[in-house]
């Protein structure tokens, strides 16, 4: 298929004609071609495909709570061309053959780019380092470990993984939390938890991993990646690290932009997350930190849970938040609508730079003839009021339902094919499993 889509406003600037052929942005159609599908793009700001390095999509195991397929629309309906699967799948994605499942199951699904995450440990249970090397050979390609939702505690172990993943580039994205400090941890210990009597989680949980896990990242010469950073103290030790010269790299998620611990006085379970919610004064760090290059990217840490699993009283709720959907608005509200970043900006966090971590050729890349076409067309302006009742994710629990955004998704192209149009959710753009991981269009 051709496209010709008409004055659109590249990141944000003045009004383009964007042509589209065999999956690639072209300067003028071959001889000969079809004649394109025309898209009047007036007044929407267009931006390469956005890429999530923090997904957990369930499947296999927790399909009662999302599926490759279901995760993969919402993806789609938020903008993201490419997402990676967290580990933490029943079994776990700690198996060349359990990576392999997720890949394939996202290619059969076509609306988005599913590259799984594997394991650092067996079962994550912190003790064994999983198959790496062999998940890295595997047709999925695996580069990025996580055992997200568990710390990698075990300073030996975590030396150890990062030692192993250099042979091939890859990454261990940390989930910082010191497991002895959080034991039976609500919320975020404060005043708000001192209030409620909920057992509190430290500042000082977060910060004591990642203080480690740079220093050790450092002597090794590996790459490390910090996950859903939640705290002023762990942007400060990070930039440290990066004054340093550390190879390390960093996450921060939408709700943790915009949402603080005061919410949790409300005792809805929608707001129990992991990390918890913080302070204020954590939001404005973690803003700052993102304004500036310490944290690299925004991520989605979208986790969906059953209704059961949070329809209950707060201490036997799950933790965890979806936010595919809503992360271009909320991303916008907290750091374009307060000036504090450009459409220039929010394209490296939400496109270039996961891009670039997770080495990605085919995505995060720029909007010129002869890149892939990965494009989402948004109107900046339209408002709408979220509703999780008519949301592509089988997840409910999102924490900004009822509130009023701005910042559409109208189109998402994947691989030059409309997955998302005029809002509504495309025809999925099945790719060959042939050749191995790399989609070609």
């Amino acid at each position: 298929m051709t496209y010709l889509i008409r004055n659109a406003s590249p990141l944000g600037g003045a009004g383009t004609d964007f042509r589209i052929e065999n999956g690639r942005f072209v300067d003028v159609f071959s001889p000969g071609a079809e004649t394109p599908t025309e898209i009047d793009a007036t007044g929407l700001i267009a931006l390469p495909g956005f890429v999530d390095l923090h997904t957990h999509l369930r499947e296999p195991g927790r399909e009662d709570a999302e599926t490759v397929l279901s995760g993969s629309r919402a993806a789609a309906m938020g903008g993201f061309t490419a997402v990676h699967a967290m580990a933490n799948t029943a079994p776990v994605a700690d198996t060349a053959g359990v990576v392999e499942q997720v890949w394939r199951l996202g290619q059969r699904a076509g609306y988005t780019e599913v590259r799984p995450i594997g394991a650092v440990t067996l079962g994550q249970a912190g003790t064994r380092l999983s198959e790496l090397g062999a998940m890295a050979e595997s047709a999925a390609r695996v580069r990025i470990f996580s055992d997200d939702g568990m710390c990698v505690h075990d300073p030996l172990l975590m030396r150890r993984a990062l030692e192993y993943v250099k042979a091939f580039d890859g990454i261990i994205a940390q989930h910082a939390q010191e497991p002895r400090l959080t034991e039976g941890a609500q919320m975020h210990e404060g005043a708000v938890s001192a209030t409620l009597g909920l057992p509190g989680w430290p500042a000082v949980a977060e910060e004591a991993i990642i203080a480690r896990d740079v220093l050790l990242a450092d002597h090794v010469g590996s790459r490390l990646h910090i996950c859903h950073v939640s705290t002023a103290g762990s942007v400060d030790i990070i930039r440290w690290a990066k004054s340093r010269g550390v190879n390390v790299t960093a996450e921060v998620t939408p709700h943790h932009l915009l949402l603080t611990d005061e919410l949790v006085r409300s005792f809805d379970p929608v707001y129990k997350v992991n990390p918890p919610l913080r302070t204020a004064r954590d939001v404005e760090a973690v803003r700052e930190g993102l304004a500036d290059g310490t944290i690299d990217i925004v991520a989605t840490d979208h986790a969906p849970h059953p209704e059961e699993a949070k329809c209950c009283e707060w201490s036997a709720a799950a933790m965890g938040m979806v936010g595919l959907e809503t992360a271009l608005p909320i991303v916008k509200k907290a750091m374009i609508d307060t000036g504090l970043m450009t459409w220039p900006d929010l394209a490296r966090v939400l496109s270039t730079r996961p891009a670039e971590i997770a080495g990605l050729e085919q995505q995060g890349g720029g909007l010129a003839a002869g890149d892939a076409a990965q494009l989402v067309l948004i109107d900046p302006d339209r408002q709408f009021t979220v509703d999780a009742a008519t949301m592509a994710t089988a997840g409910r629990n999102t924490p900004f339902a009822g509130l009023e955004l701005s910042g559409s998704i109208r189109h998402t192209f994947l691989y030059g094919h409309p997955v998302v149009a005029d809002g509504a959710l495309g025809t999925p753009h099945v790719i060959s499993e042939e050749g191995g991981a790399e989609w070609t269009a």
